[in-house]
């Protein structure tokens, strides 16, 4: 590999990284932005090292969206174990309980299952990133520390049964932000009168994202060394991570504006909300958001997808 190669470069969009077993998301992280020497890069959404799936990486002028897909809906693939569960939720922790309790029929797994569909409240496991006091719940929990959490405002949109030969159960869940599948599971076995955990935990996809466009570490790699370097045509746009906002597309002269950090007035058909702003070139520049009293307001630009101009 040449020096030029070795050199971190700008890279600008978004890599859905079908995250490997036993890894954790940091760590997925580090190992793709090495691959591909990219000067900056983040991840939304962590994965725990047992989980597989999608995991947004976010280069350059991607990081500054990772924020706005905190709250995007998700849908996974778990697999638990009836019958015992363990400290950290999870077949990467160690058996602390187990019950006795008989095969729950199909009929009530289904009722069960039915009754965590829609709003509710789930109290985050310590084996979690979560902070307690400036220190991650899991650091404590490893201390054999356990400290009160607050409950949190969930919503199960879905939750239907893939597979079931007791003690093994497969589940599929597409739920709000903020969910814990370790919890859900440990949830529902609750409301049978046992216990669980998970054993395999894939999650299928982060909205507005397809599945389709996943690519392996190995794909990356592959990618990676090519000659033809194809990883930038790859990546998708910055702007994919906001596909579900409205689209707008404003005047050049308002354009300028906006990237200078100015305000423009709103048509009186446009939403007030965020949009996504466009120059009339179709060049994606800027988040804004209409107010009230019918302005757009510039809340996030992105120079470095520029360059800008009076000719936008």
């Amino acid at each position: 590999m040449t020096q030029e190669k070795r050199q971190r470069r700008d890279l600008h969009g978004i890599l859905l990284l079908d995250k490997p077993p036993g890894m954790t998301s940091n760590g997925a992280l580090q190992r793709v932005k090495r691959l591909l020497n990219a000067r900056k890069a983040g991840h939304t959404g962590s994965l725990d090292p047992l989980a597989t799936g999608m995991l947004p990486i976010c280069f350059g002028e991607a990081t500054k969206v990772t924020g706005f897909m905190l709250n995007a809906d998700k849908a996974y693939r778990v697999a638990a174990r009836l019958g015992a569960g363990t400290d950290s939720g999870d077949a990467d922790g160690t058996v602390t309980v187990t019950s006795s309790q008989p095969a729950a029929h199909e009929q009530d797994l289904l009722a069960a299952l039915a009754g965590f569909v829609g709003k509710t409240e789930q109290m985050p496991p310590m084996y979690s990133a979560l902070k307690h006091e400036g220190q991650r719940l899991y650091t404590l929990a490893r201390r054999g520390i356990e400290v009160e959490r607050p409950r949190r405002a969930i919503e199960i949109y879905s939750a239907e049964l893939r597979r079931y030969e007791f003690p093994e159960v497969d589940i599929e869940v597409r739920c709000s932000k903020g969910t814990y599948i370790r919890t859900f599971v440990e949830d529902l076995a609750k409301s049978l009168g046992t216990v669980a955990h998970v054993t395999a935990l894939r999650r299928l996809f982060v909205e507005p994202f397809s599945a389709s466009a996943m690519l392996s570490i190995e794909a990356v790699e592959a990618l990676a060394s090519s000659d033809h370097d194809p990883i930038a045509a790859s990546l998708l746009p910055v702007d994919s991570a906001l596909a579900h906002w409205p689209r707008l597309t404003v005047a050049a002269e308002d354009a300028d504006k906006l990237v200078q950090g100015q305000t423009v007035a709103a048509a009186p058909d446009w939403p007030e909300s965020r949009v996504r702003m466009y120059s009339p070139g179709e060049r994606f520049f800027g988040i804004g958001e209409i107010l009230a009293h019918r302005r757009l307001v510039p809340k996030r630009i992105f120079p470095a997808l520029g360059p800008w101009s009076q000719t936008l």
